[in-house]
């Protein structure tokens, strides 16, 4: 975009549009109309000159101040934004999220209503936004990696719509007291040793909240800290730095253009420290900025504020007089309270039109021996200056209480439109933690695996390495890493020779650096790769859990199916011989995972099923290896690359008659064991492996096996109260199987001690 009279006004409009779209959603919530905001002020000079270098197929990852840059790039309106605030739960009003992530938490829609994918390559990419500070670092690392792959790996010409050549770059953004979290160096770190191309923008306002930054960081200076990521004039290793001002325009855009410029056509990563901005009305609406700043601070604020600054430039330049300005900023006050005015109509719109239907249908029971109350329940309804959904259902369910008893046409339509809204605000606010297209898992047809007079029996190790052997000659877009997975071929051999046979871009070594290996697999995830992530042993997984839980179990429930990433996430335990690198800490996992399948086969067999079924799908998966498998021998498949495992259907490993058995993984070699011995006494087990925690028993195989011994016993290598108990949660509560118990369910789980 060159630099004229007319582009620079539009900048500026913009920037100042954005300010007061700040200003007045303060205001909506301070009204009532919304819960919470948090706003961009202070930020809009930067990042229109951000947005003048980024090119379509460009991805951004940032945090909860971006919405100028957005605005400026033509994926968020101002319309949006109000209906953000507002939690409009409508995807054509509100697209990054359907209202449900609060406001200035941005997303592109990258997905097709069927699913599949939308072309990334000309439109602009907003990966979805999540709030924990720093948490969207590691996926930078993997949507910069991505263009590294499309640039330098072979093979990928039928992957269209996804790259140019590798030609993308992608913009990370974060504040400046998130610096000093441990992902945010994890991710720079990884950055530079893959050498991608990511440019990251530190906003920097000198504060965290309340907290300065001679707390957050040492010497108070994030630039003086990454100096020695510096690259060498001429190197590859290492980052481009910058430091600029955030009131100063033209510096900006002249720093935005030269670095973008180098990041692009030479792969290097760059940080661009953006010093001295500012943030007027201080964190969010849940504080005033007034009771940490002091009186000088906030004198310079206003000084500095970088619209007064690139307003005082231009009429200096003759860019624009204070009279042209001044009618320019007039125009975008009244246009953005026209477009909040509409946002808020059209949020209200659908909820109004329930409430009549819900007068409408109160005014029906006018013959009720309780007219009385439920006429004073309907007046207040419709005295309520803005009503929501809650005080709906909760007006309905006063009624059908005090009408209880009553059999009339008037209760059974109140009765029949409370069940219609539960079941339309399941979707509404529900639908998507899982895929819900023609790729789930859960639809993947099941292929039994082929054994033939010839098949070998070998350890199973080899088992997988002939599985992903398979899956790497015929899905071109798959990659996998993780510590010690390339030349050595993991710790355990699954791996074995395959980075010699496919190259290291296919098959990689990392860094011991889980949060990122996590981090690493979305982002290439979400621009088209099928990436297989290793965490070395699943008690590694603690290091990697928050990314895993905030970001990728919640990305697809987040954004309303609008972004996918279908990571698979390979790693190894259930062994308990020492306190680390042998663990089994599923209750954690299974409770802070909710929308990642989670397998726990008890053999290779099993296991190379799972990555068949996941790769054939659109979900994201969690497979635990049995660490003690690896060298167990097993009958290899004829069709190991293609026989699948389906995902929540436990398979009866023993008949019995007497007590059901339910286990998983490790222990099902030991629940066999012990029902032999039990067998000598008389005891008849039934064991039974469920194969996936999530998604649990979903044929309620479990309850018809309890509906025949009437008993039950849970069994793994967890704590107590940990994945026992939600197996036990699963079959009586929600399969309804303590109607069929004659005597106590019992779990049988490991001390609470490593």
């Amino acid at each position: 975009m060159e630099f004229t009279q007319e582009s620079i006004l539009r900048d500026y409009r913009l920037a100042y549009r954005s300010r007061e779209t700040s200003l007045l959603g303060r205001r909506e919530v301070f009204s009532g109309k919304a819960k919470f905001g948090v706003f961009g002020d202070g930020k809009e000079v930067a990042q229109v000159a951000m947005a003048r270098a980024f090119r379509p197929g460009d991805f951004r990852a940032g945090y909860y101040r971006d919405q100028t840059v957005l605005m400026a790039l033509g994926v968020l309106t101002v319309q949006q934004f109000f209906a953000q605030l507002y939690a409009d739960t409508d995807p054509e009003r509100e697209p990054s999220s359907g209202g449900r992530q609060m406001t200035a938490h941005f997303a592109t829609r990258m997905l097709h209503e069927d699913g599949s994918w939308k072309p990334q390559v000309d439109r602009h990419n907003v990966a979805a936004d999540l709030s924990p500070t720093g948490a969207q670092m590691p996926k930078l690392v993997g949507l910069a990696y991505a263009s590294k792959l499309y640039r330098e790996l072979e093979g990928l010409e039928g992957l269209e719509g996804f790259s140019d050549r590798g030609n993308e770059i992608v913009f990370g953004t974060i504040g400046n007291a998130s610096c000093a979290e441990g992902v945010f160096w994890e991710a720079i770190n990884a950055a530079g040793v893959l050498a991608v191309p990511l440019l990251l923008s530190i906003w920097d306002d000198g504060y965290g909240i309340s907290v300065a930054n001679d707390h957050q960081v040492t010497k108070g200076d994030v630039s003086a800290l990454v100096r020695g990521f510096k690259r060498a004039p001429g190197g590859r290793d290492g980052f481009d730095l910058y430091t600029t001002k955030g009131w100063d325009y033209p510096g900006l855009c002249e720093t935005y253009l030269n670095a973008a410029e180098i990041v692009r056509r030479e792969h290097v990563p760059a940080i661009i420290h953006v010093q001295e901005m500012t943030q007027p009305q201080g964190h969010s609406t849940s504080g005033s900025h007034e009771r940490y700043k002091s009186a000088e601070r906030l004198r310079w604020e206003t000084e500095f504020d970088g619209l007064t600054r690139m307003r005082e430039w231009m009429e200096r330049q003759g860019i624009a007089s204070a009279e042209e300005l001044d009618q320019a900023e007039a125009e975008e006050r009244e246009s953005v309270k026209r477009i909040q005015r509409e946002a808020w109509e059209q949020f209200r719109a659908p909820i109004e039109a329930e409430r009549r239907r819900l007068v409408a249908l109160t005014s029906e029971l006018a013959n009720s021996a309780v007219a009385a109350e439920v006429a004073g329940v309907r007046q207040r309804l419709e005295k309520m200056a803005s009503a929501g959904r809650r005080d709906l259902l909760a007006a309905v369910s006063e009624i059908l209480v005090a009408t209880g008893g009553e059999d009339s046409s008037g209760r059974r339509e109140l009765e029949a439109w409370r069940r219609e809204q539960l079941e339309i605000n399941q979707r509404r606010y529900g639908s998507d933690l899982y895929s819900e297209s023609s790729d789930s898992a859960l639809r993947v047809p099941v292929v039994e695996p082929i054994y033939g007079p010839e098949s070998p029996t070998i350890p199973g190790f080899q088992l997988l390495n002939a599985c992903f052997d398979q899956a790497l000659q015929r899905i071109p877009q798959l990659i996998a890493f993780g510590e010690d997975v390339g030349q050595l071929g993991d710790v355990n051999q699954g791996m074995a020779g395959l980075q010699a046979k496919y190259g290291a871009l296919r098959v990689s070594d990392t860094g011991i650096r889980e949060a990122t290996i996590l981090g690493q697999a979305i982002g290439a995830a979400m621009r088209g790769f099928r990436p297989i992530a290793e965490i070395q042993y699943l008690d590694y997984l603690l290091y990697a859990l928050q990314i895993f839980s905030d970001d990728l179990a919640t990305l697809r429930w987040r954004t309303r199916a609008g972004q996918k990433a279908p990571v698979i996430v390979r790693t190894r335990g259930h062994r308990l011989e020492g306190v680390w690198h042998s663990g089994s800490p599923m209750g954690g996992i299974i409770n802070t995972l909710r929308g990642i399948y989670i397998c726990v086969p008890r053999n290779m067999t099993q296991a190379a099923g799972f990555y068949n079924t996941l790769l054939r799908s659109d979900d994201a998966g969690l497979v635990i290896e049995v660490l003690n498998g690896y060298r167990l021998r097993e009958r290899l498949p004829d069709n190991v690359g293609d026989f699948t495992v389906a995902l929540g259907r436990p398979e009866v490993l023993r008949a019995g008659r007497d007590v059901t058995l339910v286990t998983y993984g490790a222990c099902c070699r030991i629940a066999l064991d012990a029902a032999e011995w039990l067998d000598r006494v008389g005891i008849d087990v039934e064991v039974i492996d469920v194969q996936t925690l999530i998604p649990f028993d979903r044929d309620a195989v479990i309850l018809d096996s309890l509906r025949r011994t009437n008993r039950i016993v849970f069994l793994d290598e967890d704590v107590p109260g940990g994945a026992t108990a939600y197996m036990m949660q699963q079959v009586l509560e929600e399969q309804g199987g303590h109607a069929w118990l004659d005597g106590e369910p019992s779990t049988l789980s490991a001390r609470e001690h490593r």
